[in-house]
C-alpha cells in the first residue's frame, strides 16, 4: 500500500472510531489502540506534509454535535489536548514550554475520563450547558446538565458573565451499582464509566439523567482573560469559592523531575480513587506565559496529557473458580498469584465466558499475562504456551451450578451458562421480584428495596417463605414498617387465589411467559396435569414448541422446583386455571386447522375448538384426531394422509359440530 493509501485508511479508521467514542458512546477499540492510532497517522502526515489536510482526524477534536440536540457555537473554543506517552516525550514539551518562556511553573492535575461541557453563568445563573462536541459546537445539554447535584445553578458574588469548563464523569461506585440494577432486570450492561456517563449526559429525557448520579470536576475558567485572575492556581481557587468541585489535587511544581514524581504518585494511587482517569495533566501555571505559548488549531501549547500506559504483567493462574450471577449466568473467574498492575494488587481476573476460554486455552498452572480493561477490570489477554506445565488440561465449564447444585443450561446464542434452579441463591432477589410482580403473582409490597429487607433479615430463601411471613417478623425491619407489613401479608394472601396461568410464568421457567402460562393453563385446567404431561402431548399444544416443553419437564424435574410446588400446596396456594370451554362437544380431540380457511381465521378456529373443550394444535401427529384442511393444505395433509387421519372440509366440520350439539340435547 503507498504512503496517500495508508493516510487514507488511517484517517478512515480514526474518523470511523471518532463516531463510535464520541457519538454513539461504544468505542468498539481501548483508547489505547486508538492513540496509537493516531500517532501512527501523525507521524506519516510529518513524513509527507505534501498530504496535509485540515480535516484530518489529527487536526480536528474527534466529536461532533449530532442531531439530538440543538447544536450551539461555543464562545471560547474547547481545546484537546496534546497527549504524551513516555516521559521522553514529556521532556520535549518542557524543553518548548522553557525555550519560549523560560523558568514556568507546573500543575498536575488528574486527567479525568469522561465527557467534556462548557457551563454559562449570567448573573450568577445557570443558563446554558453545552457538550464540547467539536470543539467549535456542541449539543445544548442544559436540561440534563441542571439534574447533575455538583452543579450550582445560582452563584454568590458571580461576575455577570462566567464561562466554566469540566468533566462530567461517573463515579466507579455509582457505575457499580447501576450495572448490578441492569443485571437484575437482565437488561444490558454499560461497558464503562466513561461511556455510561456520556450516554447518560446524552440521554433526550433528563429524568434519565438524574437517574444515573452523575458528578463533575470543573477546570477551567474559559473566559479567565475578563477577570483579575494571574494563574490557574487562582482559578481554581475562585472556582471552589463560588462553589465548584474541583480537582482533588492541584500543587504546584518547578521542575520536569517533580512532574514526573507527582505523575507516578498518581499513576499508583489510581485504583483507590472512586472515578476514573487515564493519565495526568501538566499545565504552565502563569496565564501570562500560556498567551506567549498560545495554541495550534487543536491543542494549547501550554498543557500536555501524560497517557498512562496499558500495564501489562504475567503471573501464575492458580485456579479458576465460578460465580453465579443474579440472572443465573455462571462467569468463570482466574485466581492469580497477586500481581500489583495499574496501582492496585490484582488476584482475579475475568475469563468472560466458556467461548473466551475456548479461544485462549487458559488452563489452570498456565502463566498469563494480565491488564486492567479500562483500567477497572483486570482480565488475560495472553497464555505462555511456551510455559504452560506438561499436566495442565483444558477447562471445562461446569454441569450443575456451584451455588445450588441444579443443572445448566447451554445457551448457545449468548454464549452463556445458566443455572436452572428455581431456588438458587444466587439468583434469590430476581427471582423474587419476578414472582411477586404485576403479571405473575401480584404481591403489592415486594419491591426491590422490600426484599432485600426480607433476604438480609434471613425471613426469605425462596417464594414459599413469603407465604409464612408474620406481622412479628416484619416490624423489627424498620420504623414506619407497620402499614407495609399489613399491606403485604395482605397481598401475600391475595396472591394465594391467582389464577394457574399466573402462577406458571410467576415459577421464572425458562421459555414460560404470560402467553404460554397461559395457553398451558387453558389446555391442561391444573398444575397437576401440567407436571403429568409428556413434552409430547405439551408439543401438540399450539404455541408450544419443542424448546418450551423441553423447558418445563427439565424444571419439573429438579428437587428444587418439587420442593417449591409441595410448599406452595400447603400454603393453599391456587394450582387450577379457569374453566374456559363452553362445552365438551370436542372434548379428548386434538384438531389440526391447516392451509387457507374462508369461514374461519386460523385464530377463530383454533378458539372454537378450545371453547368446544378440544386440543387446537399445530402440528399432526398419531394423536391427532381431525385434520381441517382449507386450500393449499401441503405437508400437513400429507402427514394426515400417511397416519390415516380424517380430514375435513371447513363445512364438515361445522356440520360435525351442529350434529353433535344436537345429539347431546
Amino acid at each position: 500500500m503507498d504512503t496517500l493509501s495508508q493516510i487514507t485508511a488511517l484517517r478512515e479508521k480514526l474518523r470511523y472510531h471518532n463516531e463510535k467514542y464520541y457519538n454513539e458512546d461504544a468505542p468498539e477499540i481501548s483508547d489505547y489502540d486508538y492513540d496509537m492510532l493516531q500517532r501512527e497517522l501523525r507521524a506519516l502526515e510529518a513524513e509527507h506534509p505534501e498530504y496535509a489536510d485540515a480535516d484530518s482526524p489529527t487536526q480536528r477534536v474527534g466529536g461532533s454535535a449530532s442531531g439530538r440536540f440543538a447544536k450551539v457555537r461555543h464562545a471560547y473554543p474547547l481545546e484537546s489536548l496534546q497527549d504524551v506517552f513516555s516521559f521522553e516525550e514529556l521532556g520535549e514539551f518542557f524543553a518548548r514550554v522553557e525555550g519560549a518562556v523560560g523558568e514556568a511553573e507546573y500543575v498536575v492535575e488528574y486527567k479525568i475520563d469522561g465527557l467534556s461541557v462548557a457551563l454559562l453563568y449570567e448573573n450568577g445563573v445557570f443558563t446554558q450547558g453545552l457538550t464540547r462536541g467539536d470543539g467549535q459546537v456542541g449539543e445544548d445539554v442544559t436540561a440534563n446538565l441542571k439534574t447533575i447535584k455538583d452543579i450550582p445553578q445560582k452563584l454568590e458574588d458571580a461576575p455577570p458573565r462566567l464561562i466554566v469548563r469540566g468533566e462530567v464523569y461517573m463515579k466507579k461506585s455509582v457505575f457499580d451499582a447501576l450495572n448490578a440494577e441492569l443485571e437484575l432486570h437482565e437488561k444490558p450492561l454499560l461497558a464503562n464509566p466513561r461511556n455510561a456517563a456520556a450516554g447518560s449526559l446524552r440521554q433526550k429525557s433528563s429524568k434519565v439523567t438524574k437517574e444515573r448520579r452523575l458528578s463533575i470536576f470543573c477546570f477551567n475558567i474559559q473566559n479567565a482573560d475578563e477577570l483579575p485572575l494571574g494563574s490557574h492556581t487562582e482559578s481554581l481557587d475562585y472556582l471552589k469559592k463560588l462553589g465548584f468541585p474541583v480537582s482533588p489535587v492541584y500543587p504546584i511544581f518547578h521542575t520536569a523531575d517533580e512532574c514526573h514524581s507527582e505523575i507516578l504518585r498518581m499513576g499508583e494511587t489510581r485504583g483507590a480513587l472512586d472515578f476514573d482517569i487515564d493519565g495526568a495533566v501538566i499545565k504552565v501555571n502563569d496565564f501570562l506565559q500560556r498567551e506567549t505559548l498560545g495554541s495550534t488549531a487543536k491543542f494549547p501549547r501550554w498543557a500536555a496529557a501524560y497517557k498512562y500506559p496499558p500495564e501489562i504483567k504475567q503471573t501464575l493462574l492458580k485456579d479458576i473458580v465460578i460465580s453465579v450471577g443474579r440472572t443465573g449466568v455462571l462467569t468463570p473467574n482466574a485466581v492469580l498469584e497477586p500481581v500489583r498492575l495499574a496501582g492496585t494488587t490484582v488476584s482475579r481476573a475475568t475469563l468472560h465466558n466458556r467461548d473466551f476460554i475456548r479461544e485462549l486455552d487458559v488452563r489452570v498452572g498456565d502463566t498469563v499475562s494480565v491488564r486492567k480493561a479500562g483500567e477497572i477490570i483486570p482480565e488475560i489477554v495472553e497464555v505462555e504456551l511456551d510455559k504452560r506445565p506438561a499436566d495442565a488440561a483444558p477447562y471445562e465449564m461446569p454441569r450443575f451450578c456451584p451455588a445450588c447444585g441444579a443443572p445448566v443450561f447451554e445457551d448457545e446464542e449468548e454464549a452463556a451458562i445458566r443455572c436452572t434452579g428455581a431456588a438458587c441463591p444466587a439468583q434469590l432477589l430476581r427471582n423474587l421480584m419476578h414472582f411477586a410482580s404485576r403479571d405473575a403473582m401480584d404481591i403489592d409490597g415486594c419491591g426491590e428495596g422490600n426484599l432485600v429487607k426480607l433476604i438480609d433479615a434471613g425471613l426469605v430463601r425462596s417464594a414459599a417463605d413469603l407465604y409464612d411471613l408474620t406481622l412479628e417478623q416484619l416490624l423489627p425491619l424498620g420504623k414506619k414498617v407497620d402499614v407495609w407489613a399489613g399491606n403485604l401479608l395482605r397481598g401475600i394472601e391475595d396472591s394465594k387465589t391467582r389464577d394457574l396461568s399466573r402462577l406458571l410464568f410467576a415459577f421464572g421457567i425458562r421459555h414460560v411467559g404470560q402467553k404460554a402460562g397461559k395457553v398451558l393453563s387453558n389446555h391442561f385446567g391444573s398444575l397437576d396435569a401440567v407436571l403429568a404431561a409428556t413434552v409430547e402431548e405439551m408439543t401438540e399444544i399450539r404455541d408450544i414448541g419443542q424448546t418450551t416443553a423441553e423447558s418445563i419437564a427439565a424444571w419439573r424435574e429438579l428437587d428444587q422446583s418439587k420442593t417449591l410446588i409441595d410448599q406452595l400446596r400447603a400454603h393453599g396456594v391456587n394450582f387450577t386455571g379457569e374453566k374456559t370451554a363452553k362445552s365438551d362437544l370436542l372434548a379428548g380431540k386434538t384438531i389440526v386447522a391447516t392451509g387457507s380457511l374462508t369461514l374461519y381465521s386460523r385464530q377463530e378456529i383454533n378458539d372454537l375448538i378450545e371453547s368446544l373443550g378440544g386440543k387446537a394444535s399445530g402440528s399432526v401427529s398419531k394423536k391427532t384426531a381431525y385434520v381441517v384442511a382449507g386450500e393449499n393444505a401441503g405437508s400437513k395433509l400429507q402427514k394426515a394422509a400417511e397416519l390415516g387421519i380424517p380430514v375435513l372440509t371447513e363445512e364438515e366440520f361445522q356440520n360435525m359440530i351442529r350434529e353433535a350439539a344436537e345429539e347431546e340435547k
